[in-house]
């Protein structure tokens, strides 16, 4: 409070680099949950791809004998197959858009919407019927229930609206029973799927059965549930860049809060540095002094987390808004709360260095 100015822009470099701090992690986490999605929110244990396949995305066909082939092995107690493709659809002003197609088993609903608006998923069964996730409906040319759309040769009608299926590749992800997504996908054909998806029985280890398939099923990749969640979210992480690119820019915002608010205290103590001199002239010790400092920084550290948090919390709804996914959650809030900290007693460390050096006889100097 006794330099209210200098206070107040230190606080607001804090603010800057822990806003930037939170945008990055929850954007970033938001995007990861996104290349995911769909396998996490998927009923089944076990999934099924194609040899070599990178991600969930690009996954390729492979021969539908491999699903009776799964049924046959111990421990699996059913089995669903699950077509991921791209195609194009018209809309209805003219041009086209690319999507990406999900065909499922509507009378299990298994990687199907798991939540909807309007409709119900097993409204695709016998015909040609599609979902769509409300996120990309303006991209469809503002498409309601009712309407007719394109995708490829068949001409589409729109039976229900999903909730919370944005993909990160910011294709409209467009639902479609499994026998019609054999038709409209040619490339796909009507003997090959891109996915099957297991559920284990009671008693069985998902990873025993994995390791059971795996020595029945050749020429297919075999993962539980979370290592392939794990490893799409590791190939756009680590393969396409981003994840450098978002720890670089929050290695920034932390070296540019530490130089923020080591120099503001750094400045506080040169100005000060009498009074410190009485204080150990008076008998006190360094560490009595570093309590001082690190009070300082502390404080900074809370209040500026504390504004940081609340504009964070208004920029998710902004970001929601825009068709963008920021995550805040309890882990994430404290490991910001932790690196705050540490940025601000990280910038204290360089006043310390200065009290060390204090002798007491500098109140006796000219």
């Amino acid at each position: 409070m006794y330099d209210k100015v200098r206070s107040l822009i230190t606080l607001m470099g804090v603010v800057f680099a822990v806003c930037l701090i939170f945008a990055q992690v929850g954007i970033y986490m938001g995007l990861m949950e996104a290349s995911s999605i769909l396998i996490d929110n998927t009923e089944g244990d076990i999934w099924v791809i194609s040899k070599n396949s990178r991600n969930f995305d690009f996954a390729q066909p492979f021969p539908e004998y491999f699903y009776e082939h799964a049924l046959s092995v111990e421990g699996v107690e059913s089995a669903e197959k699950l077509i991921v493709a791209w195609h194009l659809i018209k809309n209805k002003e003219g041009g086209t858009e690319q999507i990406e197609i999900v065909g499922f088993n509507p009378d299990t609903g298994i990687g199907g919407p798991w939540k909807m608006v309007s409709g119900m998923p097993y409204d695709v069964k016998n015909g040609d019927f599609f979902i769509v996730d409300e996120s990309s409906m303006k991209r469809l040319g503002n498409i309601k229930v009712g309407d007719y759309r394109e995708v490829g040769r068949k001409r589409l009608k729109l039976v229900g609206i999903s909730e919370g299926v944005r993909s990160f590749t910011t294709a409209p992800m467009v639902f479609i029973s499994y026998n019609l997504a054999q038709r409209v996908v040619e490339y796909v054909g009507p003997d090959c799927t891109v996915f099957i998806v297991i559920k284990t029985a009671a008693g069985y280890k998902a990873g025993n059965v994995v390791e059971k398939l795996k020595s029945k099923l050749t020429d297919v990749d075999i993962y539980t549930k979370k290592d392939f969640s794990m490893k799409t979210r590791l190939y756009w992480s680590i393969e396409t860049g981003i994840g450098f690119s978002f720890l670089l820019t929050i290695l920034i915002s932390f070296a540019i809060g530490i130089l923020i608010v080591g120099q503001t205290i750094y400045n506080s103590t040169v100005e000060h540095i009498k009074e410190f001199g009485t204080l150990k002239a008076l008998g006190a010790f360094n560490i009595d002094i570093y309590k001082i400092i690190f009070s300082q920084a502390i404080l900074n550290a809370l209040i500026g987390f504390i504004l940081s948090l609340a504009i964070s919390l208004v920029s998710v709804k902004i970001y929601k808004a825009s068709g963008m996914v920021m995550i805040m959650t309890a882990p994430v809030n404290m490991a910001v709360l932790v690196m705050t900290l540490l940025m601000c007693l990280a910038a204290a460390f360089v006043s310390i260095r200065k009290i060390r050096k204090i002798d007491p006889a500098i109140l006796f100097r000219g």
